[in-house]
């Protein structure tokens, strides 16, 4: 008998010599976890975000964020200034003249171009008659009546009224361009050469 308690003594004291090791090491891991939730948290940096690959514009060439999808050569901004086309149809319309003879003013005519002046590597690169584009995929809105869209970062502004010869759609349809002519910029339409509406450039 005396053999018998003595054996389970021994197994009990096995059984208990091996749990408590393993019940301590839990405990020692959940007072870790606690020690660590009531440590203050140190500081960390925000992973840096990856900078956007550059896409590149029309014809491969990449222009500052600019990415044209039609041959304008030149740019594109989105922006949330894009009015309904029902109300850029409205603003057009008002737009028109009556008799652009008498309507129509040269900047010269005006007193000369004050506005600004697109630095001259960035008007051979986007502006010109090579560099056309249509208006109603540009941002737009009416500014006193007159149209003005965004064009190349640059906002332009319609100074003249549009001739009432040309069609009521024709921002929406033909191709235009920007250039330098003597005196100011003008937009002119290549369905319509030589006949060149005063604009102002602005940001």
């Amino acid at each position: 008998m005396l053999i018998k308690s003595a054996i389970s003594a021994a197994a009990l004291f096995l059984v208990l010599g091996t749990t408590v090791p393993a019940y301590a090491q839990h405990d020692e891991h959940d007072q870790q976890s606690r020690d660590q939730a009531r440590a203050p948290q140190q500081h960390q940096q925000p992973a840096a975000k990856p900078a956007p690959r550059p896409q590149p514009a029309y014809g491969g060439v990449y222009h500052g964020g600019v990415q044209a999808t039609e041959p304008t050569h030149g740019g594109v901004h989105p922006s949330g200034v894009q009015q309904h086309q029902g109300q850029v149809r409205g603003g057009f319309v008002q737009s028109r003249a009556t008799s652009w003879s008498s309507e129509h003013r040269t900047w010269n005519q005006r007193g000369g171009y004050n506005g600004y002046r697109i630095p001259d590597n960035r008007f051979k690169q986007y502006f010109g008659s090579n560099h056309f584009f249509r208006i109603s995929r540009l941002p737009m809105l009416f500014v006193g009546g007159s149209p003005r869209f965004q064009y190349d970062g640059y906002w332009v502004t319609f100074m003249d009224p549009w001739p009432e010869t040309w069609p009521p759609m024709w921002y929406e349809t033909d191709d235009v361009y920007l250039d330098y002519t003597d005196d100011g910029y003008y937009l002119y339409d290549r369905a319509y050469p030589g006949v060149g509406i005063a604009v102002t450039i602005s940001f």
